[in-house]
């Protein structure tokens, strides 16, 4: 709907012409003549739009009432303010319907709104504690920023749309990655140093960054003092703006600038052919629980967009285990949530995105897991999304584990069964052979029988939420104190094993025990079907000291200690050359699009092959086996890949395949120090004998010429 001023007679303020607006798009949209607000507020009896000179002035310039009769379409409410240019500051005013415990409705005319859909806040003036409780707090709000997205030369940059299967994900904090002074960047813990990095990227070989949180959230919130220090949120799983990107993590708090250089960084990012892929929260907000903050969804329509307790509308339905639970199945809040990604694809030029405890995405009104969510389908179906990635953790935090089923075909699944039983398998736990291998073969026991596929599974050991690699090898017991929580916070059982002695160490046969077991479950994760995930600095040994649940610890604890790139040299290499292997175009059997299904290459051999120390015959019921070894079949000439994982403590001998016009070499060997590890290509050993002697707890890799 569009009004004109023949259906509206313009009303003059003291400085601007207001007319009747149009209703979409939602947010503030500026053009030539000026700026076109919309907003939804379904039950919303009164609304107000607030103008200032500058985000930082403490009291609007302009105050325009929306009459109901003229600027209201169904649940939408807009105007069109001529004059008006961008960089303007805007918020809103909102009155309705108190019913905290029938309807749920907690409108208050004395909290100052910020816009849902803004691409731009200013948090100079914000002060939390004034967002609580009835009384005013005009003096100390947000304030949105009008924003033109249209001015910037993306150069004919475009989404990258590389294959799944052949993604290699790293994810990362963009404060976390650059902020140590050991970066030596110019912009530490910026968009712009990540920019300063992509060199390190590069030479590494990931494909894809997957950013943690990067919507705006609120960062001032003290969560609670720790031996003098304040603990705040780090990680930024609290947005409460989905279309604007974080504003500290910029080079300027001036409000233009987040658009500016995350699009800088993207655009980087792609010269490097590096994508770019978002960690997205739609299944909570900043705003809390009843006792939280009114910041925009509350004051807006918090019927609609929360999950209320039904007996007791004042309370929040807890799916998301941090205070309230988006309702995202309602039709405007999946129009909030579809819009918000094709902003991002469309405006921001991202290639994927991760969306954090998704299974809440598959919650009706009511709480009850849906069989064809209406969001999760349009999200598969968005034809501006049809080619960008899309990534589900299958769980949330009231129980619901979706992994192997969440709704949908084309998404990918963080895949917490590899986690968990690679974990046990390389610790040395026993009788996994059966479980392992259907791991390694891209977990066709959770994925075929529904129509999926190996790059459906996104394989990882480590992630940003629990130990980091070195301190999975490291610790047996979470270390948590720094976190003021009494170590109650982070899960207990991490299936880690510390090879001896509980944290770090100068015992040089336990540090090359560990540095061995780091190997192995890179080996693992690099050998396997699907997709694989790594976590920024687990490959130089990066350690948050035992600390598995570092959310609020934005310092040395959470940060990436670049010292330990020269440092630790010699496991960085052995990852840049894993990951360089499994890349190569003659080891495309690393990176299958589709499951195994016996087809026999022209040596005999077929797509896989699985063994123990015999061949042929694996260990599917030896309860006390802790081996695992297979065969990939090369094809139209590829090398053949022959592998044995030995996670008993004592060597074994492994029989290989007679390859009658081949030979077997050398290429992979934990066990061994750098460089003889992994070797250059050229460079791997015959093995002349019909078997492979392998360490204890280590790792054989042959190839085949």
């Amino acid at each position: 709907m569009i009004a004109t001023p023949l259906q509206y007679q313009a009303e003059a303020t003291t400085k601007y012409q207001v007319e009747l607006g149009r209703t979409y798009p939602l947010g503030a949209k500026p053009d030539k003549h000026g700026v076109n607000f919309s907003i939804f507020s379904e039950y919303a009896t009164s609304v107000e739009l607030l103008l200032f000179e500058t985000p930082n002035d403490s009291e609007p310039i302009e105050i325009i009432q929306l009459d109901p009769k003229l600027n209201k379409t169904f649940f939408l409410w807009h105007i069109y303010i001529r004059g008006l240019k961008p960089g303007a500051a805007y918020a809103y005013r909102i009155d309705g319907p108190q019913d905290l415990h029938g309807k749920g409705h907690r409108f208050n005319k004395n909290k100052i709104l910020i816009d849902p859909y803004s691409k731009g806040n200013s948090t100079t003036l914000w002060k939390r504690t004034d967002a609580l409780g009835s009384k005013d707090n005009l003096a100390t709000s947000m304030r949105s920023v009008v924003i033109d997205i249209s001015d910037y030369d993306w150069e004919g940059d475009r989404p990258i749309n590389r294959p799944m299967n052949e993604t290699i994900i790293y994810e990362l904090h963009v404060r976390g990655f650059t902020k140590s002074p050991s970066s030596g960047c110019k912009h530490p813990g910026t968009f712009s140093g990540v920019i300063e990095k992509i060199p390190y990227l590069q030479e590494l070989g990931i494909t894809s960054v997957e950013l943690l949180p990067v919507f705006d959230f609120d960062e001032t919130e003290v969560l609670r003092e720790v031996n003098g220090k304040q603990l705040k949120d780090y990680w930024g799983y609290n947005p409460h703006s989905f279309f604007a990107p974080e504003t500290s993590y910029c080079t300027s708090p001036d409000e233009k600038n987040p658009i500016r250089e995350f699009r800088d960084m993207v655009k980087a990012l792609h010269q490097a052919g590096i994508e770019v892929i978002l960690d997205v929260v739609f299944n909570h907000t900043s705003e809390g629980n009843h006792e939280g903050p009114t910041i925009n969804f509350k004051g807006f329509s918090n019927s609609i967009f929360y999950h209320l307790v039904p007996f007791d509308k004042q309370y929040y339905m807890d799916y998301s285990g941090c205070g309230n639970t988006i309702n995202c199945n309602h039709p405007l809040v999946q129009k909030l949530i579809v819009d918000c990604l094709e902003f991002w694809v469309q405006e921001m030029h991202v290639d994927g995105f991760r969306f954090d405890e998704a299974s809440i995405l598959s919650r009706d009104q009511n709480g009850s897991p849906m069989v064809h969510p209406p969001v999760v389908w349009q999200i598969e179906t968005s034809e501006v999304l049809a080619d960008t990635k899309i990534i589900a953790e299958a769980w949330d935090a009231a129980g619901l584990y979706q992994i192997g089923y969440f709704p949908g075909y084309r998404w990918a699944e963080w895949n917490g069964r590899f986690r968990d039983d690679v974990r046990r398998f390389v610790k040395g736990d026993s009788g996994l052979a059966g479980a392992v291998a259907w791991r390694i073969s891209g977990s066709a026991d959770l994925y075929q029988a529904s129509g999926h596929l190996p790059i459906n599974s996104v394989n990882f050991i480590t992630c940003h939420d629990g130990f980091t690699l070195n301190d999975l090898v490291s610790y047996n017991h979470k270390h948590n104190e720094a976190n003021g929580e009494g170590s109650q916070d982070g899960i207990n059982n991490n299936l880690s094993w510390n090879c001896g002695v509980e944290g770090e160490t100068d015992n040089p046969e336990i540090d090359a025990l560990r540095q061995r077991q780091i190997k192995n479950f890179t080996a693992i994760l690099f050998l396997s079907q699907g997709v694989p995930m790594i976590t920024f600095g687990d490959e130089v040994r990066r350690t948050q000291h035992g600390n598995n649940n570092a959310y609020c610890q934005d310092n040395e604890i959470s940060w990436f200690d670049w010292n330990l790139v020269e440092k630790n040299t010699d496991i960085y290499r052995f990852f840049k050359m894993l990951i360089n292997f499994r890349k190569c175009y003659c080891h495309e059997a690393l990176h299958r699009r589709h499951f195994f299904n016996g087809e026999v290459n022209e040596r005999g051999l077929a797509d896989i092959s699985w063994h123990s120390l015999h061949l042929f015959k694996p260990d599917w019921n030896d309860s006390h086996s802790r081996i695992i070894a297979f065969t990939l079949a090369g094809f139209q000439g590829a090398s053949d890949i022959h592998v044995m994982m030995n996670m008993y403590w004592d060597s074994l001998k492994f029989e290989i395949p007679d390859l009658s016009s081949r030979k077997w070499y050398k290429v992979v060997d934990t066990a061994q120090p750098s460089p003889m590890d992994i070797v250059e290509s050229g460079e791997e050993t015959l093995i002349p004998e019909d078997f492979c002697l392998v360490q204890g707890r280590s790792i054989v890799v042959l190839i085949s010429k």
